[in-house]
């Protein structure tokens, strides 16, 4: 059975619980026990959550788990850490197969000194101050979660779901981790390289005519898309719409046109079961040269280099 020691910090933050919730399910039939967890604490007791709620937990010990995870807090500055939270986490690191943190908890992993010449990710609003306290870690702040050999890190609190689904995957397979999440009834399983924003977060319109287009862009991304088209959805002239577009989502209609364009073939070379040349013509890229030049511009990295990545990060094979 693989034992797990979560790490609750003060003033820690209910919703980086939820990840537990994922290794809880693991254990139900058919499969049966796979997952012990325990909550930790450097004096162990009660620990006292950002709203108010309290959880109990163990004092530290000995490190004897198969994987230890470091849990979030609320603060947008993060305070100074118990230097017992510290030394526990350089010991797990050396007696534990793998260490993990979900959010801020990326700070204690810096601060223990696993991050080092790594890759980690932390939630957006964390990643300036992140990496400018820790300027020899390789900070990805536009990603869901990242592998680096033995250590993880998650984004925000809903990200330590989808890496709890991937540690799942590490130890019992795809098929156990898609159960997990059709029992938590998650829409998609978000692999570790997707960004932690959505193209459509950053373009919120005013008006329903400019949300419909933006539904409709979405809808036909493998067709050409012109202004013409696109102004006749927003029952405007081609110079109207445009002015509109720009004035409500910030973006030229072209611009957000690549922008969705790019999530969605991104999602789809992660995914890994089409191929590339099959991917620029879903999305409406035409030509698998068109669909490089885009995505070097946007993520310096053509698309194969991101589906390698993807792969190493557990994502499904091409079929």
């Amino acid at each position: 059975m693989h034992q797990i020691g979560f790490i609750v910090p003060q003033r820690f933050q209910l919703m980086s619980l939820a990840a537990l919730t994922a290794f809880e399910l693991a254990n139900m039939p058919p499969r049966g026990p796979c997952y012990e967890i325990h909550l930790l604490s450097p004096h162990g007791g009660l620990i006292e959550s950002s709203s108010g709620m309290t959880l109990q937990t163990k004092a530290f010990g000995e490190p004897a788990f198969d994987t230890v995870i470091v849990g979030s807090i609320t603060e947008l500055r993060i305070p100074p850490f118990d230097p017992a939270l510290i030394a526990f986490v350089k010991e797990a690191a050396k007696a534990s197969r793998r260490v993990a943190s979900i959010c801020s908890g990326a700070f204690v992993l810096a601060e223990a000194g696993l991050l080092n010449g790594r890759r980690a990710t932390m939630h957006w609003a964390h990643a300036s101050e992140f990496r400018a306290r820790f300027p020899d870690v390789v900070t990805e702040e536009d990603r869901i979660f990242i592998n680096d050999g033995p250590i993880w890190t998650s984004a925000g609190m809903t990200a330590g779901i989808d890496l709890a689904l991937a540690l799942l995957d590490n130890d019992l397979g795809p098929d156990a981790a898609k159960l997990v999440a059709r029992l938590l009834v998650m829409n998609q399983r978000r692999l570790g390289g997707q960004k932690q924003h959505s193209a459509l977060l950053d373009m919120t319109p005013k008006s329903d005519r400019i949300e419909s287009v933006l539904g409709h862009i979405r809808r036909n991304l493998r067709n050409p898309l012109t202004i013409e088209e696109l102004a006749d959805v927003a029952n405007l002239s081609p110079r109207q719409f445009s002015r509109a577009f720009l004035a409500e989502t910030g973006q030229s209609p072209a611009k957000a046109v690549e922008q969705l364009r790019l999530e969605a073939a991104r999602f789809m070379i992660e995914q890994g079961r089409h191929t590339i040349n099959v991917v620029a013509q879903e999305t409406g890229f035409a030509d698998r040269e068109r669909m490089r030049r885009a995505f070097v511009r946007t993520y310096g990295v053509p698309a194969d280099v991101l589906r390698r990545n993807a792969r190493r990060e557990g994502a499904v094979p091409v079929e």
